[in-house]
Parts: C-alpha cells; structure tokens; sequence
C-alpha cells in the first residue's frame, strides 16, 4: 500500500467536511429567531397546554381525524370539557389568521402540513 497516507488523509479531511454543518451547529448555538404565533386577546386556554400544543398538536389533529372520519364520534372529552372535534369549528375559532398564527410556526420548522387539503383554507382578515 504505497499510497496509505494519503488515503487517510483524505479520509480525515472528507469525515472534517461531511461533518461540518455538525460542528457549525455546535459552536454556533441555537438560532435566536423564535416564532411568535399571534392569539386573540382575551383566550384564556386551549383544549390542551400550551406546551403540549407546540409540541404534539398534529398527534391530537391526527386523533381527532381518526375519531371523526373512522368512528363518527364529533364530540370528546379533554380534561373534563365536551369539545367538537374539528379544526375548522374548534381551532380556528380562536386561532382565525392561518397566516400570523399556523403559517408562523410552520415556516420556521419548514413543514407543509396537509390540514387544507382536505379543510376550507380560512380567509385572512
């Protein structure tokens, strides 16, 4: 193996490249942009905490889905409370401008949810 170093070399060198965004991240820290979803005033609370909606919203959408579309069951209970379970009748009672509310936090985490291909897209105000 004539040409050893220089096969290592270049394989510190590829691994130091391939790993860069990596490191970047690393020394860099976190972004300081954080998204700023707008609310109605005078909202008190949400069918769940708001850390469990920032976070697991589409898993309660997706079961809610599910309840509706394979069981026909338009009411649940969430913590003691009857709710109707619909986006459009529910959601988007309080949080009406898809724009400064949905669209916010969903360009910053680049996802395309799929909610409007089946919903009425509201209409901004």
């Amino acid at each position: 193996m004539y040409n050893g170093g220089k096969i290592i070399l270049g394989l510190i060198i590829f691994l130091l490249l391939i790993t860069l965004p990596v490191w970047f991240n690393i020394a860099t820290g976190t972004s300081k942009y954080k998204p700023n979803p707008k609310i109605l005033p005078g909202q008190t609370e949400c069918v769940a905490p708001a850390n469990y909606m920032r976070t697991s919203h589409m898993r309660l959408l997706d079961e809610w889905r599910d309840e509706v579309v394979r069981h026909q069951r338009r009411y649940g209970e969430i913590n003691g409370k009857i709710y109707e379970l619909s986006l459009s009748n529910t959601c988007m009672k309080c949080h009406s401008n898809k724009k400064e509310f949905c669209d916010e936090c969903h360009n910053f985490a680049d996802v395309n949810p799929y909610c409007w291909e089946c919903h009425i897209e509201p209409k901004e105000k």
